[in-house]
């Protein structure tokens, strides 16, 4: 996938996959959340005026950083800022659904921005698809994964490996997903994750040791499986053609 041009499919998708409407793939490497938050607004300003005609979706890491959704709880953050400081992990509140969770390298965080006007007006039905492209994914590099009843994510076996949260407006979504690839999962110690009581927290490097794939290999394979979940031909995006549609827009 990252040796096909702007505007390419997937080399791997099959036939009948190509005529589908396409969803764009912008792989952004590191960066800073307040500078993400910043593009993922944007985009989805532009989705919902139509000034961006196709869905998209980022694919990231961020440096250390702590988010508190909507639903957080302060008695969930168990580090204090002096503690945060000293980690070098940054704090922000986002409009993001959920509790408290962590970002940092290592962990694939995907911002898909979807119009679900032109899938399912149904934001229940589109946490589950989030869900089941993960669990597509965590299943091609050989690990059985699930959803917990009553609680969003992905789990295997019994530990989180994926968080999700996910905020919209006029149908259109932004926030997402934090899959934990080769993240150091001491940092989730810093809190309560997600605000489950006893969570333990792990991820494809701890599932898989040493034949975990790097997280170049875990985008492309993401990316994929949202392709399959949300009907679309994913589609490299350059990170200088995404800031030109915003330019344009």
């Amino acid at each position: 996938m990252r040796e096909a041009g702007v505007g390419a499919t997937l080399a791997s998708a099959p036939v009948a996959e190509r005529a589908l409407a396409p969803m764009h793939v912008a792989h952004l490497g590191l960066v800073p959340y307040a500078r993400a938050l910043d593009l993922q607004r944007a985009v989805a300003r532009a989705r919902i005026s139509g000034d961006i005609a196709q869905d998209v979706l980022l694919l990231l890491e961020h440096p250390p950083v702590v988010t508190l959704g909507r639903s957080s709880k302060a008695k969930n953050l168990v580090a204090s800022p002096a503690m945060l400081a000293a980690r070098g992990v940054e704090l922000f509140e986002a409009e993001r659904g959920g509790d408290v969770t962590f970002h940092g390298r290592g962990q694939l965080v995907g911002y898909p921005i979807v119009n679900l006007r032109e899938h399912r007006q149904d934001l229940h039905w589109y946490l589950r698809q989030l869900e089941e492209a993960l669990i597509r994914a965590l299943r091609t590099i050989g690990i059985a994964s699930e959803r917990s009843e009553g609680r969003t994510g992905v789990w295997t076996d019994g530990r989180k490996i994926a968080s999700i949260g996910v905020h919209a407006r006029d149908w259109v979504t932004w926030h997402g997903f934090a899959l934990n690839v080769s993240t150091d999962l001491s940092y989730f110690d810093l809190m309560v994750p997600c605000g489950l009581a006893g969570v333990r927290m792990t991820s494809v490097a701890k599932e898989l040791g040493p034949s975990a794939p790097e997280l170049a290999s875990v985008e492309d394979i993401v990316a994929e499986s949202f392709g399959e979940v949300f009907s679309r031909a994913p589609t490299m995006l350059a990170p200088d053609s995404l800031s030109e549609m915003l330019v344009h827009a």
